[in-house]
């Protein structure tokens, strides 16, 4: 699954299925990748809207979620390291977030 330019964030959430989102024991490499499938920066229109949500670690709506792990992908490419044992536990949260929303039918 990629987004194009002319996709809003709904239209992302729209295609994603379950099978789109990495396994619970998928590699950071793997997770990396999914996480720009959604680029919140776009969505939402700033870094700053981005940092608010993440860093609240509050996510509830699926943008949300996305945004978080979106950001946690580029906070750790800022870093230049894979995420340490705590952050990668909260990452694998987020995806299970995600995914028990995708399994739901929860688009939202």
């Amino acid at each position: 699954m990629t987004r194009t330019d002319h996709q809003s964030p709904s239209d992302t959430h729209t295609s994603l299925v379950v099978s789109d989102i990495p396994s619970p024991d998928a590699d950071w490499s793997t997770i990396s990748e999914f996480a720009l499938t959604f680029n919140a920066y776009e969505a939402l229109g700033s870094l700053e809207a981005c940092a608010e949500i993440a860093n609240a670690r509050t996510a509830i709506t699926l943008t949300d979620l996305r945004t978080c792990l979106f950001y946690e992908q580029r906070r750790w490419r800022h870093f230049g390291e894979k995420p340490d044992p705590s952050s990668m536990e909260y990452i694998r949260g987020i995806l299970e977030k995600i995914r028990a929303k995708i399994g739901a039918g929860d688009k939202n």
